[in-house]
């Protein structure tokens, strides 16, 4: 029998036209980034994620939605954890050029935490 890998948890605020596309990927995989959309931004507090969702998506979209992620944790050592603000402000910053593989290494399905409207 395998021993299961390790997978860290991951949060991702976002808008409705972007979890509309994490809905038709089968809730498995992040849409390409756009082209103006240089990095894929990841954060590793739910509070944090929270605060975007509610108090950005919201305002520019008209709903915003907090959701939770498990990647496999060995590969996630590639990406530093950057503080974006105060302490508890963390990311990983995900070139685009790089979800693809990202995506490969999530476990599991992405799921919606929290909606905000």
């Amino acid at each position: 029998m395998t021993t299961p890998r390790p997978t860290t948890t991951l949060w991702r605020p976002t808008g409705p036209a972007e979890l509309a596309l994490v809905r038709e990927s089968g809730w498995r995989a992040w849409p390409p980034r756009l082209p103006e959309q240089p990095i894929f931004y990841p954060v590793l507090n739910e509070d944090y994620a929270i605060r975007i969702a509610r108090d950005w998506n919201v305002k520019h979209d008209g709903a915003g939605f907090v959701t939770r992620f498990e990647v496999d944790t060995e590969f996630l050592r590639r990406y530093p954890v950057r503080r974006a603000g105060g302490r508890t402000i963390l990311e990983l910053w995900v070139p685009a050029e790089e979800l693809e593989e990202f995506n490969a290494h999530v476990v599991g399905e992405i799921r919606v935490a929290h909606a905000f409207r």
